[in-house]
């Protein structure tokens, strides 16, 4: 299953997502091809802010993560 799929798939629940640069948690609202969206909640733990990461905070306290930098999303 690619990313895309596995991030719809967890739409509207709450997940742990590991990207290259560290662990967030949080609510995913929305995917597309490029994002996944999450508003965060809980422990937030990157060790690097860069423009790889994701686009930064949206209104309404929505994070844009790429889905390039995805390793890992899990219900938690």
């Amino acid at each position: 299953m690619d990313m895309y799929h596995l991030c719809l798939s967890h739409m509207n629940r709450r997940v742990r997502v590991h990207t290259h640069y560290g662990c967030i948690e949080g609510v995913v609202v929305d995917v597309d091809r490029d994002n996944l969206y999450l508003r965060p909640g809980g422990e937030l733990t990157l060790s690097a802010w860069g423009p790889g990461f994701g686009y930064g905070w949206g209104a309404g306290g929505i994070l844009a993560l790429s889905l390039f930098t995805l390793l890992a999303i899990a219900l938690i």
